[in-house]
């Protein structure tokens, strides 16, 4: 009796995977969808959005706090860091 449930709730867990599995690659796909779309976008749209922010800039006066330069300054610093130590990886793999 024991072995017999046991092989019945292990098929019905199976199944349950499956249907997760399927349901995941289909959000995936429609995830991946989107992505490529808003990408596109601004690869073709770059300079007008460039243009509409130094706009938007000019006419309310912005001028950032010391808090975010120093933000963008650590961003930058890490981006360059991780790109650096990125490239050197490639040269001792090659």
């Amino acid at each position: 009796m024991d072995n017999k449930n046991l092989v019945e709730e292990n098929k019905l867990l199976n199944e349950k995977i499956k249907l997760l599995e399927d349901e995941l690659n289909c959000i995936k796909q429609k995830l991946n969808t989107y992505q490529c779309n808003s990408k596109k976008y601004y690869e073709n749209n770059k300079e007008q959005i460039i243009e509409k922010v130094k706009k938007y800039k000019e006419d309310n006066k912005y001028t950032p706090t010391q808090e975010q330069k120093k933000k963008w300054a650590r961003t930058a610093y890490l981006n360059k860091k991780a790109k650096l130590e990125k490239e050197k990886m490639e040269t001792q793999n090659i």
